[in-house]
């Protein structure tokens, strides 16, 4: 049986918590609990993340996994002895390959979601429809359509949708945002995030039969793919299309949320977004670039940057932030505030923001016993705006056509910000990595507009792009419609 400090020591250090605005107009679900009542939980998706959720589960006081999911027979019955072992029995977790029969359990209150991307939207409809809360990992939707329904199922049904980005559990995070958006370093003009760290190439797996403890049915679920191979299972997945949506849309949602976080309150989605990158060195199975620059503007003409750079090499430079640049030309980087012109920063210091206390885990824990959504860190409208950023600059992507490895490869306009960072981005690939302009390429995707409020392309390309907002699914895993939600 493993002790408390085993429990603690049973996971790598997780995601820096984050911050969260609050949302009203939502109605709460028909079950509140008071604190002194027992929230039974399910987990779904028992790999890698499903492992911190069971660890940030059994951390919170009166708390039972009384469930465990996942299609993986052997990761199944281990991860049943194993929260058995770590709660001193106090959890007794019934174990599916199913999600369906644990939401038939009316006992059950919640439900937190680690599955690959391609599930999360449809268990989290599920799971709304039958009543119970939700706690969904990052990204919510795997296309721009399923998180529209989310956010249906949410306002139909009343539960507690919270998101798997943790920083919007972070006070400190949410009272610079908020600084940000009272002017306190002038007007923003670009928020921009990195999602630069160091992967490998996860070679070529030949077209085989799944192994027999997987049931190949369960874990494809809506995902329209038919042959197995090896690189889906267990976590290679995110470098396909049909299940994954790179790295801009797995780690670095955490950085886009907080980017479209401290733009103007009163946006939602952007107006226009572009990308460009590529897939470097590792000839390898994967389909989603391991290097991008990507950018959207919003309505107002606030910007958003994103950096994606995966490819490893000599004194590789990780970065898994966020900066901030502002019309006046000042700049918050790497915690400290540069004034226009200047090379001394000084460290930014605001007041805690908004947010429901105690991290990510508890706040999803509170927010349940009140049966008060507002109370999400990290709402569902959160996670819709934040995923589809990402979404349409994926999507830009997918519909580029090939030109020549160089500086001046990208198509930016006027936009001389746009063109110096993805200046810095191609010095890195060429000089730092070493990527030869002869033999290579970027992929240069088209500038898509998009409407904010039906949430469609219009204009050049959007036959194209329309396409790209909603995924073909499988028969009997379908994503409902608004009106069928």
């Amino acid at each position: 049986m493993l002790t408390n400090t085993s429990r603690r020591n049973f996971l790598a250090t997780s995601v820096a918590a984050g911050g969260s605005l609050i949302l009203a107009g939502t109605r709460a679900s028909g079950q509140v609990k008071g604190a002194n009542d027992r929230l039974r939980i399910a987990v779904a998706g028992l790999n890698g993340r499903g492992k911190n959720h069971i660890d940030g589960w059994l951390g919170q006081p009166n708390v039972e996994i009384a469930w465990v999911i996942d299609p993986d027979q052997t990761v199944l019955e281990s991860t049943q002895k194993l929260v058995e072992g770590i709660s001193n029995g106090k959890s007794k977790p019934r174990g599916t390959a199913d999600v369906r029969t644990a939401l038939e359990d009316k006992s059950l209150d919640a439900i937190s979601i680690a599955t690959p991307n391609h599930w999360h939207s449809l268990i989290t409809i599920w799971a709304a429809q039958a009543g119970k809360h939700v706690y969904v990992e990052k990204p919510m939707s795997h296309d721009v359509r399923e998180g529209r329904i989310c956010v249906e199922a949410q306002k139909k049904y009343g539960v507690v949708i919270q998101h798997g980005t943790q920083s919007r559990s972070s006070a400190q995070i949410a009272g610079l945002h908020a600084a940000i958006h009272a002017g306190k370093f002038g007007r923003l003009k670009i928020s921009y995030g990195y999602c630069c760290k160091p992967r490998g190439s996860i070679g070529i797996e030949p077209i085989s039969e799944p192994p027999a403890y997987l049931d190949w049915n369960l874990w494809r679920g809506p995902a329209d793919i038919k042959e197995f191979h090896a690189n889906y299972v267990h976590y290679d997945w995110h470098w396909f299309w049909k299940t994954g949506n790179g790295d801009l849309n797995n780690q670095g949602t955490h950085q886009l949320d907080i980017a479209r976080w401290a733009i103007d309150p009163d946006q939602t989605h952007p107006v226009r977004a572009m990308a460009i990158g590529g897939r470097f060195q590792w000839n390898d199975q994967g389909e989603t670039p391991n290097t991008m620059f990507a950018l959207a503007e919003y309505p107002n003409g606030q910007q958003v940057f994103f950096n994606v750079r995966n490819v490893n090499y000599d004194n590789y430079q990780r970065q898994v932030e966020n900066e901030y640049y502002f019309e006046d030309g000042g700049r918050i980087v790497g915690g400290k505030y540069y004034s226009k012109g200047s090379s001394d920063g000084e460290k930014v210091e605001v007041e805690d923001g908004p947010v429901t206390p105690g991290g990510n885990w508890a706040a999803f824990v509170a927010a349940c016993r009140a049966g008060d959504p507002n109370m999400a860190n990290g709402n569902v409208h959160d996670a819709h705006y934040g995923c589809v950023l990402g979404h349409l600059m994926n999507n830009s992507y997918r519909l580029g056509e090939q030109v020549p490895f160089n500086e001046q490869a990208g198509k930016f306009g006027d936009n001389a910000d746009a063109a110096e960072h993805f200046g810095r981005l191609h010095e890195v690939m060429a000089d730092g990595v070493g990527i030869p302009q002869d033999g290579n390429h970027y992929t240069l995707g088209p500038w898509l507009t998009f409407d904010p409020q039906t949430e469609q392309h219009t204009g050049e390309h959007a036959q194209a792009a329309n396409v790209l907002l909603k995924d073909t699914n499988r028969p009997g895993f379908e994503i409902p419609t608004a009106a069928q939600v």
